[in-house]
């Protein structure tokens, strides 16, 4: 008896063909529609996180800000000072930090180094006003009686120059004339154009003067009126020739009876002296006075 005869299996239609009577592929089949005949709603994509506050940068520009404030105040200059240093350290640090608004940090960065600026300039500024009242005089002030206002110049004598400021050397001011300052006043007694006689006399240590030369001896008197106590050295008294240079009475060392020493005075005391200075023969002086270390100089004329 012969084996039956077994059929052969399906075989399963090749990629991309479609044998009729077979139900379609299941990619093939599309999506059912949404309620109400419309298309699926595409995907919605996730929200962003929102970035971080860079907290640093926030602290540094308020920290920058604080010592600007500081920095332009004389009296809290230290704390400025303090401040805006480390106002420059954490804008720099914070510019490197992840976060959002890093213009903080910037703000800061540029805030601190103007302040820094700025403190400096109010640095040299109070020194400077500090420095004036410790040794300043102020402005310097001459008055004169007014027979010496009134008294015409002598015959032979230079007219002084019309758009010349007074006290200056094309106009000076006249023997007497009281020359004051916030804590000095000068007054001019005298003036010896030939004093080789009183030099010799007053010291036997006393040089006399070189050939070509003699000694013209000044005498003045200064009262000081500052609130402590000075010295009568602060004043300044010299000779300036008619050729322009400055005679000081340190360059002979001539010893006076009468000289300035180191006199200490207060309130409302006075000095009186005479001082030598030795000057090229033929020369014409003024006697330059100076009420102070920092007061304005003032020109008289012997």
């Amino acid at each position: 008896m012969s084996d039956p005869i077994v059929p052969p299996a399906p075989q399963a239609p090749a990629a991309g063909f479609y044998t009729p009577g077979a139900p379609p592929p299941a990619a093939s089949v599309p999506a059912p529609p949404a309620p109400g005949g419309l298309p699926p709603a595409p995907e919605q994509p996730s929200p962003k996180k929102p970035k971080k506050l860079n907290v640093l940068a926030l602290v540094a520009m308020i920290v920058a800000l604080v010592g600007f404030l500081f920095a332009c105040i004389p009296g809290a200059l230290v704390v400025g000072w303090v401040l805006l240093p480390i106002a420059f350290v954490l804008s720099i640090v914070s510019l490197f930090l992840k976060g959002d608004k890093k213009w903080f940090g910037i703000v800061g960065l540029v805030v601190s180094i103007v302040g820094t600026i700025v403190g400096v300039l109010v640095f040299f500024t109070v020194v400077a006003t500090s420095f004036d009242e410790a040794f300043g005089s102020g402005d310097t002030v001459v008055t004169q009686s007014a027979d010496e206002a009134d008294e015409a110049p002598a015959d032979g004598a230079e007219e002084p120059a019309a758009d010349a400021a007074q006290g200056s050397r094309e106009n000076p001011y006249p023997l007497a004339s009281t020359i004051s300052s916030d804590e000095w006043t000068v007054v001019v007694n005298s003036y010896t154009p030939d004093g080789s006689a009183i030099v010799a006399g007053a010291n036997q240590f006393n040089e006399a003067a070189p050939a070509g030369s003699h000694y013209e001896i000044v005498n003045y008197t200064v009262t000081y009126t500052g609130a402590e106590s000075a010295l009568a050295a602060e004043v300044g008294v010299d000779l300036v020739t008619g050729a322009g240079n400055v005679v000081n009475s340190y360059d002979s060392m001539a010893v006076l009876e009468d000289g300035f020493g180191l006199d200490e005075l207060y309130k409302d005391g006075s000095a009186t002296g005479s001082v030598a200075f030795l000057v090229p023969d033929g020369e014409t002086v003024l006697i330059r006075v100076a009420p102070g270390f920092l007061a304005d100089e003032v020109f008289v004329k012997p």
